[in-house]
């Protein structure tokens, strides 16, 4: 299995970022990575939009896995079909005290493509979290 894992601190409580986390309407206006369409909601498809520099924008629909408000948010898509390149994305929150939250931002990798796939955009796709992870922080801290 293949992992990214980003985190950052966000000056803001987990209740703020769940906010903006699960607005997917306002995406445009500070997600450079991604941009979704449909609802936080458990067992429902998404319809995403993955930025990564230097690539055509691609399209996913994954399947939401788990929607715990204030904690967590997650989703699992699939290349084509499962077991080919799969991926279980997730965003973590933890109340660290004072109004401030850490916000982990991950994703693990698997199928008989991931190790190749990886090769390919592992690092172009963890720097795409650390954007996300920056504008997220800037939104919450800012509004």
């Amino acid at each position: 299995m293949k992992k990214i894992k980003t985190e950052i601190i966000i000056n803001a409580s987990p209740e703020k970022v769940w906010e903006e986390l699960i607005n997917f309407s306002a995406y445009p206006e500070w997600n450079p990575f991604i941009l979704i369409e449909g609802e936080a909601m458990e067992g429902s498809r998404l319809k995403n939009t993955m930025m990564l520099e230097g690539q055509k924008p691609q399209v996913f629909k994954p399947q939401v896995l788990e929607v715990n408000e204030n904690k967590a948010f997650r989703w699992e898509g699939h290349l084509l079909v499962k077991g080919l390149f799969d991926g279980e994305h997730y965003f973590l929150l933890e109340d660290i005290g004072n109004g401030t939250t850490r916000f982990i931002h991950g994703e693990n990798f698997r199928g008989i493509l991931s190790g190749l796939i990886m090769k390919m955009i592992g690092t172009q796709t963890e720097q795409a979290f650390v954007k996300m992870n920056e504008a997220i922080k800037a939104r919450c801290e800012h509004i």
